[in-house]
Formats: C-alpha cells, structure tokens, sequence
C-alpha cells in the first residue's frame, strides 16, 4: 500500500497472515494503522520498520500491538528469518479457552460469570468485576507467564504507571483469598507479569 489510508482498506478487504508496516507514513502513521488492525484483529502478527531508534517509540510500537521491530536500514534476510520465526510462533501458540468460566484453582472452584471463589466448607467469597477477570485471566494461564501488559490493556484498558501499581494491589487481595491453600502461589515475574502456579 502507498499510505496508512490504503493500508487498512486493503486489510479490510483481504486475510493476511504477517502485516509489516512502516512507522512514517502518509495520511496514516504506523502506529495509527496498527491500532486500527488490532481492533479488527487481535491475532494477525505485524512488524514495524522504523527509522526511530528511541526508546520510546520503541515501547509505542509495543503497546499498539507490534511483534517485532526493525530498524532502517536493515538486512533483507533478517528481515525473512524475523517473518519465519514469527509465523512458525504462531502456527505452534495454544490459544487460551477465553469461554471458560468454571476453574479448579488448587482446592479452590472459581465460577467467573457468578464472581463466586469457593474453598471447600466455607461460604463463597464475591469478588469484584476486576479481582475477578485478573483471577480468570490468571487461571487461563495457569503455570505460565500472564503477561502485566496484557492484564493492563485487557482487564484496565490502560497501562500507565498509577494502573500498573492499582493492579498489584488487585494481585494483593487475590493472593490472601488463596493462601489458604499452600499448593496455590502467585508469583512475580519481575518486569515481565504474574504466574498463577497450582502444585499438583
């Protein structure tokens, strides 16, 4: 496509399995257009080419979306073997079941369409709306990394400083309703998120 407008007409009307897309564009930058694609598709992988070497603009690129960057100039064959790995991640990804509402937590049962966490001979605990989805989100990943990004753009639709500490004070109370069971530990994974680890 010649510009960022041309750009998301054409992925409107087509499948793509990889959208590469430049962060300077015209009409439409990079950033803009990646964001508009997330919100029609969550899962298309998508790599920028950028000139922008900042921090920064790195991190932008992250947030709406990227898989990768390459910066300019850059190697055609990296560029290939960049495209290779990222399919073949896909092809191989097990997708969480994000329809299951019922989880057996250690000893606990978590019903998230009721909020109800329930610990055999006690009354069950109603979590609120967010302690709820983080718990279910954490579940989905259960023994494996729960990304802190994905948590904050899913769960709190932001990922700014003031969300990411609200956020672990969710993570707080949801690790005091568990501590009843000692096989139940949420852990942090520092600088990269949470993981719900259920011994069995």
């Amino acid at each position: 496509a010649k510009n960022g407008m041309e750009g998301f007409e054409k992925f409107k009307k087509d499948t793509y399995d990889l959208c590469i897309l430049d962060v300077m564009m015209p009409y439409k930058d990079g950033y803009t257009l990646a964001r508009e694609i997330r919100e029609k598709n969550q899962e298309v992988p998508i790599i920028f080419l950028t000139a922008k070497t900042l921090k920064e603009d790195v991190l932008k690129g992250y947030k709406v979306g990227a898989d990768d960057y390459l910066n300019k100039p850059f190697d055609s064959e990296v560029l290939l073997m960049k495209i290779k790995a990222i399919i073949q991640r896909k092809a191989t990804e097990v997708k969480p079941d994000t329809t299951k509402f019922e989880f057996e937590i250690g000893k606990f049962h978590l019903n998230s369409k009721l909020r109800f966490l329930t610990y055999p001979g006690q009354e069950p605990i109603k979590l609120s709306p967010k302690e709820c989805e983080l718990l279910k989100m954490l579940a989905l990943h259960e023994n494996d990394l729960m990304p802190r990004e994905l948590a904050l753009t899913k769960i709190w639709r932001d990922d700014n400083y003031f969300t990411s500490r609200s956020m672990d004070v969710y993570i707080a109370k949801l690790r005091k309703f568990l501590k009843q069971d000692e096989n139940v530990e949420i852990l942090n994974i520092h600088g990269e998120g949470f993981r719900l680890v259920i011994k069995k």
